[in-house]
């Protein structure tokens, strides 16, 4: 083990030695866990809307203050014209337009119902579903308020109704960063770990130290353990450091034991080091080690369910997805994190990772030409 311990000598000293160690170590990850949920929060909000109004009586002016006072609606233009509506959403200044039609208070109280009229910008499809959804949540809920209000009670048929009670688990509040920041940990250590390994032999390659290296007697095992380890533990100190920015920053406590997550890291880095290692021994350049890891980075957090729920996805997707270690280490950090999941809850995506490990180490091995 005496060769192994050389090499480990020599790793950490080169890496002490790079300047924007530091950088990497704790800047990157300060400033991506704070800019990144704000940029991937899926809460919309400041939805455009233009009420088209041809009654101005005071039950459209009842409904225009409740859909305006939700929080999620601003007014774009408050009008009588339909034309002056739809010019807003050509150029893209209004993303719904709400037509209350004429006498809709007076035929409401005479006749027991009456239409308006919604009309969605679907560009967005995202923000024209869910503002429509809102907007139609609220209309019900003002519909009901006012069947109490001005309509007799006589009027009513006297049916059962059932009443739906929700209750959230494990994010109540449905707060969106307890369940972003947990992801956007997973590919943060993916960036810095991965990108790390893929240019170290890249790098020995190209300043020419990899000569002097293949002439020692050292075996392929332990130059690429001497090649692992350091970035093993860094990616440890990372992901730590990660969880103090998610604690101070956030409020974020995982509910679930820290051992069960530390365990799973080490595996997980196991397997994206592996792949890392794996990059560097099929790349001459840094350049093209760069470009090949960005590259696969894209795919990873395309296809992990960081932004995009892997059920969603078709079946041959998903089989492709479950080849990603990325993919079951944010499973597994928001199983652990915000439902309180222990080891035996995550064991098949553990042993998955591992196996995905395994082979991408033994491809790397294999794949080092060691020259004597």
């Amino acid at each position: 083990m005496r060769p192994l311990w050389f090499l480990l000598q020599k790793e950490f000293r080169q890496i002490f030695r790079d300047r924007g160690f530091v950088g990497r170590l704790f800047v990157m990850p300060t400033i991506q866990l704070i800019l990144l949920p704000m940029a991937a929060n899926f809460t919309i909000k400041n939805i455009n809307i233009a009420i088209v109004d041809h009654d101005h009586s005071s039950v459209s002016a009842k409904l225009s203050n409740k859909i305006l006072s939700s929080g999620y609606f601003k007014l774009a233009d408050y009008t009588d014209f339909n034309s002056k509506a739809f010019e807003l959403i050509e150029h893209d200044k209004a993303d719904i337009i709400l037509e209350i039609p004429p006498k809709f208070e007076s035929n409401l109280m005479r006749e027991g119902f009456q239409k308006i009229a919604i009309e969605v910008n679907a560009i967005n499809g995202v923000k024209a579903s869910v503002g429509f959804a809102y907007l139609n949540s609220i209309i019900s809920e003002y519909n009901n308020a006012i069947r109490l209000e001005l309509i007799h009670p006589e009027r009513f048929n006297q049916q059962p109704v059932i009443e739906v009670i929700s209750s959230y688990w494990y994010n109540p509040a449905l707060t969106y960063y307890i369940f972003m920041v947990p992801a956007i940990m997973v590919s943060l250590v993916t960036g810095i770990a991965g990108l790390s390994a893929a240019f170290n032999i890249v790098k020995e390659k190209e300043i020419g130290t990899i000569e002097q290296i293949n002439v020692t007697p050292i075996k392929k095992w332990q130059f690429m353990l001497g090649k692992l380890l350091p970035f093993l533990i860094m990616g440890i100190v990372v992901f730590s450091f990660s969880l103090l920015i998610a604690r101070v920053g956030y409020g974020i406590v995982p509910i679930g034991n820290l051992v069960t997550l530390y365990v799973f890291l080490i595996v997980f880095l196991f397997a994206i080091l592996g792949f890392g290692l794996l990059i560097s021994t099929y790349s001459e350049t840094q350049v093209q080690a760069n470009s090949l890891m960005v590259l696969f980075m894209m795919i990873f957090n395309m296809m992990s369910g960081l932004f995009t729920p892997l059920e969603s996805m078709p079946e041959w997707a998903k089989f492709i997805a479950h080849l990603f270690p990325v993919s079951h280490f944010i499973e597994v950090m928001r199983m652990v994190v915000i439902k309180g999941s222990g080891l035996y809850d995550i064991r098949m995506q553990l042993l998955s990772v591992f196996l995905i490990g395994l082979v991408l180490n033994t491809w790397a091995i294999l794949n080092y030409r060691k020259r004597a």
